[in-house]
């Protein structure tokens, strides 16, 4: 038996190890304190992997919620069915959650796979106008940077950067290597560094 869910601010430790092994393999077993302590735990990755594929404003961003809340249900689903590792469960979410982003773009009628900056739930009270105007600008211009990446890069580093997942979570969701995660992250970046040599971002 766990004890009751507990909301915490760190996304990745609360998603790692022996205390949210336990949690996963008695939410499998049925311990309805488990299960409720198992989504407080991943709804904030979900949702923060949702608002970086599909968008964090408008519309965008309630359609990056239902996908969250479609997610945790399709988990929910599937819990008593996964059979891994408890170590192996969050790229088993993260399969889950980007096969129905895929289903999003698919009802939407459009196939979009650029990713959206991750901003910040809080407001800086220290930052004025000047500040968040140059920040967009350079948040702006670092999207088109991603934009001339190959999807499965911009995939990788959203993963690795903006979700933070390790390279073997990250391979394990999306059915590649751990090697070949770092070498095409690396080539991502570098080919960031080449892009941006020639903007200024400053």
């Amino acid at each position: 038996m766990t004890s009751g869910p507990v909301v915490q601010n760190s996304i990745a430790p609360d998603l790692k190890g022996p205390d949210f092994h336990k949690v996963v393999v008695d939410a499998q077993a049925g311990d309805r304190e488990a299960i409720a302590t198992l989504f407080v735990r991943l709804q904030p990755a979900v949702q923060r992997y949702c608002r970086a594929r599909i968008g964090r404003s408008g519309s965008s961003y309630s359609s990056a919620d239902d996908v969250t809340q479609e997610i945790c249900l399709g988990v929910l689903g599937a819990l008593k069915k996964f059979a891994d590792d408890p170590s192996s469960f969050l790229p088993f979410v993260y399969g889950i959650a980007s096969h129905k982003v895929a289903d999003h773009y698919r009802k939407a009628g459009r196939d979009r796979t650029d990713p959206v900056a991750d901003m910040p739930d809080l407001v800086d009270r220290n930052v004025g106008p000047e500040q968040y105007a140059l920040r967009g600008d350079l948040r702006a211009k670092l999207l088109q940077l991603m934009d001339r990446l190959a999807p499965r890069q911009q995939e990788i580093l959203r993963m690795r950067l903006i979700v933070g997942l390790s390279a073997q979570e990250t391979a394990t969701a999306i059915g590649l290597t751990a090697t070949a995660v770092r070498v095409t992250q690396h080539r991502a970046l570098n080919k960031l560094r080449e892009l941006a040599a020639g903007l200024d971002l400053r």
